[in-house]
């Protein structure tokens, strides 16, 4: 890699959900967002096919490590172990980061904000953790965290409000720019502290407005127009010589269905069920917006909706009456959310065949004998059960005839690597994203979605600079294939989005490695873009995490299921 005068090599810049769909609308809305703009249109861009499951906690460590799940081993926002869970953390990744490999080949890092990095590894650079840290979360180098408070005057990991209910709607949106400008600071003060080669600035909030403000376009513009000037000022201050963009993932509205997959497997035989209790899988239920009462020990409320569960009345029962008498609203504000989860109906795993243990993960995992502590079903069995499942799910259809899914496949066809077997067994792809998987127990098995904006498949990916201007126009286009069966874009957003085909979520870590004139891992999924020569392969030393470090932190919870990541 030839020297230069000043500034960092690359740039990945992360923006959470971004698509060609909402970059239309918000040039519809007439956004200000001159610097996004500008990197879609002066470089090489393109539609990004997400992986499987394409929701943030599995799907970032797909990008930074090249790998799919059943390599880094992370496929949700949830780790189980048994049927017990925990949030999953940074040492549930198998496979090495970027500035891990980087570290190896004597190159530096800044990382801000990237999703499922707590606790980080030791490497040479900075980091500052991501979604699924706690608010007060170890960075690396040690103290890093103090000094960046003490440099730009605070950091946070969340916004101020602690769900969409905690806040008033102006109030939100000042909470998502004084995020934003976080961010930038943060990483900007440590990009002129570190002068490292490598740089990889992550933004969540693009993702997080669509789910706690579902429909708002004012708030969508106001946080990518946030968004933009810290762009401006980061480009400006960092002066990188390539720069990509990626999302993780894209967003959009579901006018389907919500599948809620353990009613059916209920009605099917598979599923037993059980009331009560503090054990088992979250299921916070239609009214999880209640508060916590934040006790180690059930309140006096709680213990009562146990009991009550016990006989037959759960939360999902009581939510529907409330919700006839139009009272949701009244309860949302007075019933605390141990009371709704301790009277949550769940599911028995232990005395069921199969489940969905939880909807992120999108699919059926088998109670085998064996593999799980109390498993029903006999090896002997598994594949014919498997087989049973994946008919009646392809079989499954809408209340309008419409197809649930798209493609139910065991999950071979979509995880290979050492931790594929902690997969589901079972792939369930809802039909074009527009279907709302839902693992609770309602006494019904559809319903309207519970969240209108939900993960779509495809996201954008955008290159420019020295690495990628290297190539003529007319090699980009003969290297990047034709016949994609993915619509570049739409709207306005169509112009802007040129010059990339084909491109996966697994190639960014494999490019950004291109733009370095570092060959790729040998064991990761994806390929350079044709927007970058090719250096080839390698093999690089594999990550050594050591023991998995527990998670369990309540409010880290809380946030995820305010967000629906969690039901």
């Amino acid at each position: 890699m030839a020297e230069r005068a000043g500034g960092m090599e690359t740039l990945l810049l992360g923006i959470d959900a971004a698509c060609a769909p909402v970059l239309s609308e918000l040039l519809d809305r007439g956004a200000e967002i001159p610097t996004l703009r500008e990197l879609l249109m002066e470089g090489a861009s393109g539609p990004l096919e997400s992986q499987i499951p394409p929701w943030t906690a599995s799907a970032w460590p797909s990008m930074f490590t090249g790998t799919n799940p059943g390599k880094h081993g992370i496929f949700s926002f949830l780790a189980f172990e048994g049927y017990d869970w925990d949030v999953v953390n940074a040492s549930h990744c198998r496979e090495p980061p970027l500035w891990e490999l980087l570290d190896g080949r004597g190159l530096s890092s800044v990382v801000v904000n990237v999703p499922v990095t707590h606790p980080p590894q030791p490497f040479s650079g900075a980091l500052l953790p991501g979604y699924t840290a706690p608010e007060d979360p170890e960075g690396h180098p040690e103290g890093i965290t103090a000094d960046v408070r003490a440099e730009i005057g605070d950091y946070r990991v969340y916004p101020r409000h602690e769900g969409a209910s905690d806040a008033g709607r102006e109030e939100m949106i000042g909470n998502y720019r004084e995020l934003l400008t976080m961010r930038g600071e943060a990483f900007r003060y440590l990009a002129d502290r570190f002068a490292p080669e490598f740089g990889f600035l992550q933004f969540q909030v693009t993702d997080s407005v669509f789910h706690e403000r579902p429909g708002d376009g004012e708030a969508m513009q106001a946080v990518y127009e946030a968004v933009d000037e810290e762009l401006r000022e980061t480009l400006e201050a960092c002066e990188p010589a390539t720069v990509i963009v990626a999302s993780d993932h894209g967003i959009g509205r579901y006018e389907g269905y919500e599948f809620r997959a353990n009613e059916f497997l209920r009605a099917a035989g598979y599923v037993a069920t059980k009331r009560g209790g503090e054990k088992g899988m979250p299921a916070w239920g239609p009214l999880r917006d209640g508060e916590s009462s934040g006790e180690d020990e059930p309140a006096i409320l709680e213990r009562t909706m146990a009991l009550a569960a016990k006989a037959g009345v759960t939360s999902q029962r009581v939510g529907r009456v409330v919700d006839r008498l139009g009272l949701t609203d009244l309860v949302l504000e007075v019933v605390p959310q141990g009371m709704v989860r301790a009277g949550t109906e769940q599911v028995d795993f232990p005395n069921s065949r199969a489940y969905m243990r939880e909807r992120i993960e999108l699919g059926i995992r088998i109670n085998l004998a064996g593999r799980e502590p109390a498993g029903l079903v006999p090896e002997s069995e598994y594949e014919a059960v498997r087989e049973d499942l994946v008919t009646r799910l392809r079989n499954a259809h809408t209340p309008d005839g419409e197809p649930v899914f798209e493609r139910v496949a065991p999950r071979e066809e979509f995880f290979e690597g050492p931790a594929a077997e902690e997969a589901v067994d079972i792939v369930t792809v809802p039909n074009e994203f527009d279907q709302f998987l839902s693992a609770t127990l309602t006494g019904e098995t559809f319903g309207p979605p519970t969240e209108p904006w939900n993960h779509k498949r495809e996201g954008i990916v955008a290159a420019r600079g020295a690495a990628i201007d290297a190539l003529a126009p007319s090699e980009i286009e003969s290297r990047s294939g034709t016949g994609s069966d993915r619509a570049p874009g739409t709207g306005e957003a169509e112009g802007m989005i040129d010059g990339i085909e084909n491109a996966h979520l697994f190639d960014i870590a494999p490019t950004v490695l291109a733009t370095l004139s570092l060959p790729s891992a040998e064991r990761m999924d994806g390929t350079a873009l044709p927007v970058v020569g090719s250096v080839g392969e390698e093999r690089y030393a594999s990550a050594d995490r050591g023991e998995r470090v527990a998670t369990d932190d309540s409010a880290v919870e809380s946030r995820l299921s305010d967000l629906g990541y969690i039901e």
